[in-house]
């Protein structure tokens, strides 16, 4: 048995302490290092683990008596303190210790005072998930918005008790308070002690005898809560930000649930985005590609002006630095791409056709550069 904690040191008591000194000082350091307290917490979880099996001892007189004359050993399964006191006449009330978890398959139960799992200390309140349509320009900067959630909530009436104000729980008469109930049953082994969750109380130790008339005994009611949530600047479609402690409201004093919230945002008429940077497709006319021009562009800050040089091709792209999606952890902003397409005029009149004829004559192949490669192309692969 090296390396294991006194027993009395684990729960925090003399040696000589009353049952009832064991069991307050029990309750106290269960409900302290309870998984549910600690969620993911490995070191509380071995704390409880060890916890239990002191007080598994210490609660029982017969396995008391074995640890203060023989230590660990005295209560070890494999040792030779393991079955002391443990005949009384044949095999009753022969005390299995350690072989309770082999023949609980059997008998559906433990031995001694093993105990089962009950709903008695503190819970987490649930966690909620709701979905939020936002602009593009909101996920860009960010904003502020109302959601309004339903969730369970404490009852304000008898402050989570469930009990009718000036009225208190009654213990069970069941169980006695302790929230489990013995059944002793005999078999060719011995005689076998069994506990269950009590089936009155449910495990509670306490019974509502005079329900809030509020929540019915609950503790908790349902409500439709209005709050306020910071969206962040640079959010992406279908992200999803959490909002701590605003899912539903813990059962007995346990923390809140956390509220979930996933975004969808609206597509823009102009801009596409693609990481932090913005694109969009600005046309322009052939005057202002062949000239060259300085035209005016959408920005998510407003106007902007970008300069075409002259004999600017069709989907040729120009960057505005710093004109995208702000970073959603860290400073700085993304680019804008503009892509520019020349729109090739159409419904033209008869005078208008007639100046473009005179201007294809007047220019010939020479200024199509792209135009006058591909067919110089073209006649050295057919041999024309």
């Amino acid at each position: 048995m090296a390396g294991k904690r006194d027993y009395y040191e684990v729960l925090g008591v003399d040696k000589g302490a009353s049952d009832a000194e064991i069991k307050k000082a029990y309750r106290k350091l269960a409900k302290q290092y309870h998984p549910d307290m600690n969620p993911g917490d490995k070191a509380a979880e071995a704390k409880f683990k060890e916890i239990n099996e002191a007080y598994e001892v210490l609660s029982d007189s017969q396995k008391r008596a074995r640890y203060d004359q023989f230590g660990h050993a005295g209560t070890d399964p494999n040792g030779f303190g393991g079955f002391g006191g443990g005949f009384s006449g044949g095999f009753g009330d022969f005390d299995f210790g350690g072989f309770g978890d082999i023949f609980e398959t059997f008998f559906g139960g433990g031995f001694g005072t093993r105990t089962s799992s009950t709903r008695r200390g503190p819970q987490k309140g649930a966690d909620l998930k709701y979905s939020m349509e936002i602009t593009f320009e909101e996920a860009a900067f960010g904003t502020e918005k109302e959601v309004t959630v339903s969730r369970m909530e404490i009852c304000h009436t008898c402050s989570g008790s469930g009990t009718k104000p000036g009225h208190q729980p009654v213990t069970c008469k069941q169980c006695n308070g302790t929230g489990q109930v013995q059944y002793k049953q005999r078999t060719p082994f011995g005689q076998i002690v069994n506990v269950r969750t009590c089936d009155v109380c449910h495990g509670e130790g306490k019974i509502i005898a005079n329900p809030c008339e509020t929540c019915g005994g609950k503790g908790r009611v349902r409500k439709h809560t209005k709050l306020q949530v910071t969206i962040p600047a640079g959010i992406d479609n279908g992200q999803t930000i959490s909002v701590r402690g605003e899912g539903e409201h813990g059962i007995k004093g346990g923390p809140s649930g956390d509220l979930f919230i996933t975004l969808r945002v609206k597509p823009h008429p102009i801009f596409k985005r693609q990481g932090n940077d913005v694109n969009c497709e600005i046309p322009i006319t052939f005057t202002q590609a062949a000239l060259g021009a300085e035209i005016e562009v959408p920005t998510l800050d407003g106007k902007d002006k970008v300069v075409i040089p002259e004999g600017t091709q069709t989907g040729t792209v120009f960057k505005l630095k710093g004109k995208g999606i702000p970073f959603l952890r860290g400073s700085g902003r993304g680019d804008q791409h503009v892509k520019v397409n020349v729109e090739v005029p159409r419904k033209l009149n008869e005078k208008q056709k007639e100046v473009l004829r005179q201007f294809a004559e007047l220019v010939g192949d020479e200024v199509h550069e792209q135009r006058k490669g591909f067919f110089n192309k073209m006649k050295d692969a057919l041999g024309m």
